[in-house]
């Protein structure tokens, strides 16, 4: 997320899709996700936030703890702090509107287990 004359840049571009913020507050932040089609984000985990996924639109699988769901529109998810957690999405692509909960919200607390696209580490 990058900042610019003390604005949050709403849409932010990724390997898999993009996010954008929709609000953020104290203590929570509000995004929506556009996974491309056969896209995924990282297998990941966050030490500071909580967050819930509702699918609006799309079909995919959502991870967490190693159990998995099937993704379609009104299928939610919570996962806990430190949760291992991804979503792929299918051949129809994949939103998820996303709540995020904690002290933190950064994107510094991503912990990556694995992806797609090289960002380990």
């Amino acid at each position: 997320m990058a900042e610019s004359g003390g604005e949050v840049e709403r849409r932010s571009e990724r390997p898999w899709g993009w996010f954008e913020i929709l609000i953020s507050a104290k203590g929570y932040l509000i995004k929506r996700l556009w996974l491309h089609p056969s896209s995924r984000i990282s297998l990941q985990r966050h030490h500071h936030r909580s967050e819930h996924w509702v699918v609006v639109e799309g079909d995919g699988v959502l991870e967490c703890e190693g159990g998995h769901l099937s993704a379609s529109p009104g299928v939610t998810l919570t996962i806990p702090k430190r949760a291992v957690h991804r979503a792929s999405a299918g051949e129809q692509g994949l939103m998820i509107v996303e709540v995020q909960r904690g002290d933190d919200l950064n994107d510094d607390d991503i912990e990556r287990f694995a992806d797609d696209y090289g960002r380990l580490g």
